[in-house]
């Protein structure tokens, strides 16, 4: 009996959360909950209606067990979370509202970083709509890279968000896993300018000649983010910008990129067109920065749909 294919298949590593509402120090109250960018993304591919999947290596305890009915509480599809031994991988963080704080992380030989190329059917991500996964999910481990380079070879879409980490990789191998994935991808969503200018090791001052380079390295669109200016989209040479949709209230910019990438995944799978898919994605970003943690608010897709349409924005195509 083959199984239905997901619209989204996410890869990553999903990460306990402690969060805290003042800084980090001796003392202070933490929260428990469940995180991770591969986490986030799938969270938002499902509360934009996606059938999304989640492919990880989760522990087999009682936090593992916890954590499994969160990601189903999500509407994520837990299916081919691997259940195994080994150690959880977490991070600790204060709320973030500027979005500029860097995570403490715990998860060197964690479970989650044993995820193998030999864990990715390649049927499965050939026969998915979009493949998701993430520079970070490439940066916890050698085999993690692989898994993520198989899917990206067998996918049929497949959307890399760049999601540079200085305190878990060097840029110089980031940049390596960005120029041996671009090739297989239909998307990247790199951030401007710092994370952009880093990882392609060139001196770019323009967003439109960043675009270019990150085409130029083998992927057919580049969505660069660029906070309160939007987005840029570059297809194939067709530029399209996408401006910023205000937020209400601000107060966490955990995983707001993530929720642009997943929230895009859903809508290319489900088939909007480039364009109209980045704006929702840009619309549900914007209205994620209410809650804390990477999972703390998702609207669902009637909510972002209402933003892009209630939002007065200026775009220019050419």
């Amino acid at each position: 009996m083959v199984t239905p294919a997901p619209d989204v298949l996410v890869l990553g590593e999903i990460l306990v959360e402690l969060t805290a509402l003042e800084p980090l120090r001796d003392g202070a109250a933490l929260r428990l909950g469940f995180s991770g960018d591969a986490l986030n993304a799938a969270a938002a591919a499902a509360a934009a209606g996606a059938h999304t999947c989640l492919l990880a290596r989760v522990p087999d305890d009682e936090l593992g067990d916890e954590l499994v009915a969160r990601v189903a509480a999500l509407g994520v599809d837990t299916s081919r979370l691997i259940r195994t031994r080994g150690q959880h991988g977490l991070y600790l963080q204060h709320a973030d509202p500027s979005g500029q704080r860097e995570f403490v992380y715990v998860r060197r030989g964690s479970a989650g970083s044993g995820l193998a190329a030999a864990d990715v059917p390649a049927e499965l991500a050939a026969r998915a709509g979009v493949v998701l996964s993430s520079g970070v999910a490439c940066a916890i481990s050698t085999t993690t890279f692989e898994a993520v380079r198989a899917a990206a070879r067998a996918a049929r879409c497949f959307v890399y968000d760049p999601n540079w980490r200085p305190r878990l990789i060097d840029v110089e191998t980031a940049g390596g896993h960005l120029r041996a994935l671009a090739p297989h991808a239909r998307l990247v969503t790199p951030a401007w300018p710092s994370e952009a200018a880093a990882l392609l090791g060139t001196p770019v001052t323009e967003p439109a000649a960043a675009c270019a380079a990150f085409r130029a390295l083998g992927a057919t669109a580049v969505a660069l983010t660029r906070g309160g200016d939007g987005v840029l989209l570059d297809d194939a040479g067709e530029v399209t910008t996408v401006a910023a949709y205000p937020a209400e209230r601000i107060v966490d910019q955990t995983g707001a990129g993530d929720v642009l990438a997943g929230t895009v995944a859903a809508r290319l799978a489900l088939g909007d067109d480039l364009p109209d898919a980045v704006r929702l994605g840009a619309a549900a970003a914007s209205l994620s920065l209410r809650g804390h943690g990477g999972t703390g608010y998702l609207p669902d897709l009637a909510e972002s749909r209402r933003l892009v349409t209630q939002t007065c924005t200026v775009e220019v195509s050419g």
